[in-house]
């Protein structure tokens, strides 16, 4: 991952300076099941006759534009919309060919990627999809300036049509986690004829490719996408998608119960989840739980006292008890997460839990006292999170409460607010000690769990990160040893070395703690009776092709 340090997260600063946020609890009280909401539009009947499936949410989408999508919600739409030239196999992390007919032919440097494409297939407006179509709609992914344009455009030197229906890209150094980057939404195709390149020319509101799907209409409450009936692959098990886009948690709670919709995904509260969870026996509706790549940690900025001092750092590390947060902020509905790269990926090792532990209040002692704790001379630090967050300040509380209750006289936690432009301004200014984040990947690959995390660009271990992805982040981490580990897992190809530098990588996270891991986010939607394939893929995608009616339902 480059110096930008992006991602879609929920809760956290964007990294890059247009950052966009969307909320994965609302901000309605969490333990308010069904509190109030502004008016939404009347939902379709969802046992109509007419084949198609109706979707709740209360997400957003900016821009359906795939050069400058870079949240998740229109990430969704497109991943529907378009194809790209590598996806996963439905239900795997198995990557394979979709609009290329073969894997890539990598050269053995490294830099030169061939890949064989697809004959005959068709865009939305009848024009053929080649290689041609294909380069043009990269370059103008990485040439547009959308906010997602970094992920191509610092990795690809040239990308050009050798043949009609062959791609060739050139690297500018070697990306063993190429291909899948190229399974990012936004690498989709576009028709040249009515997309043009130059900076800032999106079409936010309108989208032509060759997915399963059409759009039909687009607004800020209602969104309809069609089957495509000249679809190149195998058709979508309904005539349609409509999505309803509610103002609120509470109505969208209300409307599902009422089966005002068939699904309802992203996002309801932690109380909403347990009560739906609870009821569906009696309600006859299907919970489908799914585990996330959403990880959330606590920034520790280096820059500034008290986290200028490593053993201070591993302290507040052995005093986060992480059980307790699930229980209180989430009702059992997270994951206690030790490593920064999530238990998704087999390279995943529990790193922090077998050096700190959970809630260890002794160990925290001792490395208080190596830093020259005492009560006489206590630890004061503060955390920070986005005042839109109800999750966050629960969990920023009960580590207050808890660490507070377990240290007394030794630890004072002060917990502070901002609203979310100011606050990442701030934590890229390296105004606070401590912030609560999330990151959501860009690509399914431990790749993009370490480079965010700890690379820079410029800086020394003396003066800290002065550019790079660890000053965007807040804690400003900077190591020559783990620069060099990043260089070398991002060169290589061989997946047993590559496992062995991603180990390597975990333990610097904990021997240096510039971040701790805290939960792993678990991902709930909920369809009604007789609606059947659903299902949230592994790389967190939502296929809504897969999604039928049964006939006794219709």
């Amino acid at each position: 991952m480059s110096v930008q340090f992006l991602g879609r997260r929920l809760w956290s600063r964007p990294l890059r300076a247009l950052g966009y946020y969307i909320g994965l609890f609302s901000l309605c009280l969490v333990f308010a099941v069904a509190c109030g909401g502004g008016a939404d539009p009347e939902p379709s009947t969802p046992a109509a006759d007419n084949g198609r499936i109706t979707v709740g949410t209360t997400l957003s989408a900016r821009t359906l534009d795939p050069a400058d999508a870079y949240e998740i919600f229109p990430g969704i739409l497109l991943y529907n919309l378009g194809d790209r030239l590598y996806t996963y196999a439905p239900g795997t992390t198995t990557l394979e060919p979709q609009l290329a007919t073969e894997m890539p032919t990598i050269s053995e440097d490294g830099l030169t990627y061939t890949i064989p494409l697809r004959e005959g297939v068709k865009l939305h407006d009848g024009s053929a999809f080649n290689a041609e179509v294909m380069a043009f709609s990269i370059q103008r992914f990485m040439e547009n300036g959308g906010r997602p344009a970094f992920l191509l455009s610092e990795k690809i030197e040239k990308v050009e049509a050798t043949s009609e229906y062959e791609l060739t890209i050139t690297l500018k150094q070697p990306f063993a986690a190429f291909t899948s980057l190229l399974t990012f939404w936004g690498v989709t195709p576009v028709p040249p004829e009515t997309y043009t390149i130059g900076e800032a020319q999106f079409k936010p509101e309108e989208f032509t490719g060759s997915g399963p799907y059409k759009l039909a209409s687009f607004s800020s409450d209602v969104i309809k996408l069609d089957a495509n009936p000249d679809y190149w692959g195998d058709a979508p098990g309904n005539q349609g998608i409509d999505i309803q886009i509610f103002t609120s948690p509470a109505n969208l709670y209300n409307t599902f119960q009422s089966g005002g919709v068939d699904v309802a995904y992203q996002t309801l509260d932690p109380e909403q989840i347990a009560a739906l969870e609870r009821d569906a026996d009696k309600g006859g509706w299907n919970v489908i739980e799914a585990g996330s790549t959403v990880v959330n940690y606590m920034s520790l900025n280096q820059k500034i006292p008290p986290f200028d001092d490593v053993n201070v750092r591993k302290a507040v590390a052995a005093m986060i008890d992480r059980n307790l947060i699930n229980d209180r902020a989430f009702q059992g509905q997270a994951e206690p997460l030790y490593s920064l790269i999530p238990k998704s990926f087999e390279v995943s090792e529990p790193v922090f839990e077998k050096a700190y532990g959970d809630g260890d209040y002794e160990k925290a002692k001792t490395l208080l006292k190596e830093a020259g704790i005492t009560e006489a001379n206590p630890l004061e630090f503060e955390i920070w999170y986005p005042t839109s967050s109800t999750t966050r300040s629960v969990v920023a509380n009960t580590l207050k409460e808890a660490i507070e209750a377990n240290l007394p006289g030794l630890v004072k936690v002060q917990v502070n607010t901002a609203e979310s432009a100011t606050l990442w301004e701030n934590v890229e200014k390296g105004i606070y000690p401590s912030v609560l984040a999330n990151w959501y990947p860009d690509y399914f690959d431990p790749d993009n769990f370490v480079q965010p995390f700890l690379s820079c660009n410029k800086g020394s271990e003396a003066t800290l990160c002065e550019e790079g992805a660890t000053q965007g982040n807040g804690s400003f981490y900077y190591s020559d040893k783990t620069n060099d580990l990043l260089a070398k897992q991002s060169a290589e190809l061989d997946e047993s070395a590559r496992n062995g530098l991603f180990k390597d990588l975990q333990q610097a996270m904990v021997d240096d703690v510039p971040y701790i891991p805290m939960w792993q986010n678990k991902d709930y939607v909920f369809s009604a009776a007789g609606v059947e394939g659903v299902a949230i893929e592994p790389n967190q995608q939502f296929l809504l092709w897969q999604i039928s009616k049964a006939v006794a339902n219709q």
